[in-house]
């Protein structure tokens, strides 16, 4: 799919002579090259927005306003260009990269809120970074991560995306590790191998011998979390057992080893929150069957995800 196409700018065809677009091209093969500079003198039409116009069309965009949506969209495409740079040469085109990073251009859009008062460029950073980064894990989704390293990760990249709602900047390491109340050094790990888990097959080290891919074990089959990313329903697992309350919510994660815990027996949970275990049995079976309600309303199965 063309990236025009698929954010669905149709004005973006040039009619003169192009403007600077303060985007600096990266070296490529010439056929690359004349596509990103194409694209690049499309996008350079479409005027930067003031801090004033981000809330008067975002606002208009939240309300269903198709004008202000695309509006948002088109002054924001050299921003995923900028970003998309920063991951060249690490194994997708450039302009796979572009495309991939508009997609979390217009997710931003759709979630943005401009009451929070920071620019949108600073909220829009973090999904156009995400889907540029999925889109390159997507290449190597053949490769997992051990179990406790996928639940960890996704614990702190899901606190980076609540704290992007919250913060005037891009959620840094020192950020979300105050989050939570951990170690820094643990955030910066884990995010510095979310960055290269794409190029599992790249050397590192000292030697340059080994790759990634050799040291990482395949420990996830079968289990409760795989089910979540092979289908891509682990971004939604949090919202769903946020509806619930806190006692069902922490059964179910420490039962099925969700949300950074290890899966136990219902004895072992029992001990370790103070309940009996027929306590705890009573609270997962009520706690399932209000994530059974909240599924089937997304026509999904809980029996997809859990083994009760």
């Amino acid at each position: 799919m063309g990236i025009k196409k698929q954010i669905e700018c149709s004005d973006l065809a040039v009619k003169e002579k192009p403007k600077s677009t303060g985007v600096e091209v990266p070296e490529e093969s010439p056929s690359n090259l004349d596509a990103t500079q194409i694209y690049l003198s499309e996008i350079g039409f479409s005027p930067l927005l003031t801090a004033e116009e981000e809330v008067y069309f975002s606002r208009l965009a939240l309300k269903g306003d198709e004008r202000s949506r695309k509006r948002m969209i088109e002054s924001n495409l050299r921003l995923v260009v900028k970003i998309a740079r920063r991951y060249n040469n690490r194994g997708l085109p450039l302009l796979d990269l572009i495309e991939e990073g508009n997609l979390g251009l217009i997710r931003a859009v759709e979630k943005f809120d401009p009451e929070r008062g920071f620019r949108f460029s600073t909220y829009a950073t973090w999904w156009i970074r995400q889907t540029i980064e999925r889109a390159i894990m997507n290449q190597t989704r053949t490769i997992r991560l051990p179990i406790h390293v996928v639940k960890e990760l996704n614990i702190y990249l899901r606190t980076a995306r609540e704290l992007v709602q919250k913060l005037d900047h891009e959620p840094t390491a020192e950020d979300i590790a105050f989050e939570l109340n951990v170690p820094v050094e643990s955030v910066s790990k884990m995010l510095r191998l979310n960055e290269r888990i794409a190029s599992v097959d790249s050397p590192f080290g000292g030697e340059g011998e080994k790759v990634l891919l050799d040291v990482i074990p395949d420990e996830t089959a079968g289990s409760p979390e795989t089910k979540l990313q092979t289908n891509d329903i682990k971004h939604s697992i949090v919202d769903w057992l946020n509806e619930l309350n806190s006692k069902q919510r922490e059964v179910l994660a420490r039962r099925f080893g969700l949300l950074g815990y290890e899966a136990a027996t219902l004895e072992d949970v029992g001990v370790e929150i103070g309940l009996t275990r027929e306590r705890v049995r009573q609270i997962q079976v009520e706690a399932l069957k209000r994530l059974r309600d909240i599924l089937s309303q997304q026509d999904l199965s809980i029996e997809a995800l859990f083994r009760e």
